[in-house]
């Protein structure tokens, strides 16, 4: 019998580093609407009463970068300035740029009759990507980041349905789940984080934690009288969100992917358009194992694509189930090639992903979101899939 404890961490909405990724998004979307072709990446970086956008950016559409800051800011909830950041008199400084033609010459090819739709244009970029599933969960996504991200989401509920009105925006959540053989057996413990008024008792504060954010997510199967709760650790968390951390987007890549299970490429998604494979093949990679997973074909998954700048088809492509398949990898990259192209251009196609759809996932992670409605988390290669078991 094999014991191992694993743990995976999520972050809130009001995490410097999140409002970052969600304002590199807003912008995205916004050029989405106007512009069904643009070349984006979009960086952002939050600092003390600063909001600095910067970046690469090439469109026929117009935005106000100031404005969608501004707008992001209040809806995650930074309105006042004793949260230690405010929407209506931070800075807003923009200073952006087009995509270099050198990386533009082998994304825009030319499309002509003698050649294929998805060989118009390469990889944005070279780059390896991962994507990830597991049976362990109804979201095939591994248990402790689905509860992580779960507890997240109900910290910022009970906030802005003042619930627990003392709450503020910034917060971080965390769960170790204990393993036997691989199945998830039972928590070891939970930590929450949460910024809050200077004025609320400590041990209330905890308790309503514990009663409003813990107990209706956590499945009272798995808790038992040595998990452990570990809320508000250092007692104090006042200060938060830019004011006491400088945010940048890109920088939770693994809040936004699998909570350390899996290898990952490195590569960010927030404020990249889907021509950029960090995005959209990452994306793509998820799609591929999480139809194995729920044909069948594996208990877990993680499928690897690697591209090369200007290159319309994968240099390489990895499949791993981690002895759970009854058919070997190899023969697992074979029927991938037959049922799933990983051409950018088809990716994009495939996917419908020249869409608005990117500041809703740029925070409580990109998969396994039972409360929204992603291309890549359709299972819709199943009945393809299930005839190879």
């Amino acid at each position: 019998m094999k014991n191992n404890i694993f743990t995976s961490e999520s972050v809130t909405e009001g995490h410097p580093d999140k409002v970052c990724d969600q304002i590199s998004d807003a912008i995205l979307d916004e050029i989405l609407k106007e512009d069904k072709d643009p070349r984006v990446a979009c960086e952002t970086l939050a600092t003390t009463g600063m909001i600095f956008v910067t970046g690469e950016i090439t469109t026929t559409g117009y935005v106000d970068f100031t404005n969608i800051v501004r707008d992001t800011l209040k809806e995650i909830g930074y309105t006042r300035g004793k949260y230690g950041f405010d929407y209506e008199t931070c800075s807003v400084i923009s200073a952006i740029k087009e995509q270099s033609p050198d990386i533009a010459m082998g994304v825009d090819r030319k499309k002509s009759n003698d050649i294929d739709e998805f060989d118009a244009f390469g990889a944005g970029d070279q780059g390896i990507m991962f994507g990830y599933a597991s049976d362990e969960t109804e979201s095939y996504m591994p248990l402790t980041i689905d509860l992580a991200h779960k507890l997240s989401r109900k910290l910022a509920a009970v906030r802005k349905t003042n619930t627990l009105e003392y709450l503020r925006p910034d917060g971080k959540t965390q769960v170790s789940v204990e393993y036997e053989n691989g199945i998830p057996k039972r928590i070891e413990n939970v930590v929450v984080s949460s910024q809050h008024d200077p004025d609320v008792d400590i041990e209330e504060l905890r308790k309503d934690i514990i009663r409003e954010v813990i107990k209706p997510i956590l499945p009272e199967k798995m808790l038992d009288e040595n998990t452990k709760y570990w809320i508000n650790p250092t007692g104090r968390f006042v200060l938060g969100g830019p004011m006491a951390d400088a945010g940048l987007t890109g920088r939770k890549i693994i809040v936004d992917t699998y909570g350390g299970v899996g290898r990952h490429g490195g590569g960010a998604f927030s404020g990249k358009d889907p021509t950029k494979v960090d995005r959209s093949a990452t994306y793509y990679a998820r799609y591929i194992a999480k139809n194995i997973v729920a044909a069948g074909l594996a208990r877990k998954c993680e499928v690897g694509l690697a591209y090369a700048i200007g290159v319309t088809h994968p240099v390489s492509i990895h499949i791993d189930t981690f002895n759970t398949s009854s058919i070997a990898d190899e023969e697992l990259i074979e029927i991938v090639k037959k049922h799933f192209d990983a051409r950018p251009a088809a990716i994009i196609k495939n996917l419908d992903l020249f869409r608005p759809i990117y500041k809703q996932v740029a925070s409580y992670g990109h998969f396994g979101r039972d409360d929204l409605d992603l291309p890549w988390e359709k299972t819709d290669k199943v009945e393809e899939l299930k005839k190879y078991l």
